[in-house]
């Protein structure tokens, strides 16, 4: 009976062991490929923020020369008014994004569940 007994701790405690290792390798992973995501886009978006500010530029001066405006301040207000509302759109949607993710070892949760 003893050896039956010790048996069954033993196996719960092997179960217990792999599924503390199953954790740590998908929080492990998760960690790995969100550091990945987060350099990638930091580099892109400082690329993107240069890449941007001379587009702007251009704009501002393609609606003082060309079309007219015959303020410069005003090309400035109308440029960095549209930008302004579209960052104001992509960062809601970008708050969005992230509340929607969850991060944690969802195979072990639920084979735990299981096991209980």
């Amino acid at each position: 009976m003893a050896a039956l007994v010790q048996g069954i701790v033993n196996d719960a405690q092997n179960l217990i062991r792999q599924e503390l290792t199953l954790a740590r390798t998908e929080i492990q992973k998760d960690w790995k490929d969100l550091k990945q995501a987060g350099a990638a886009l930091s580099v892109g978006g400082i690329i993107a923020l240069l890449g941007g500010i001379f587009l702007c530029l251009m704009v501002v001066y393609l609606l003082y020369e060309a079309v007219g405006i015959p303020y410069l301040w005003v090309c400035y207000l109308i440029v960095g008014g549209l930008l302004a509302l579209v960052g104001g759109v992509l960062l809601a949607r970008g708050v969005k994004k992230i509340n929607s993710i969850e991060l944690g070892p969802e195979k072990t949760i639920e084979s735990i569940k299981e096991i209980i």
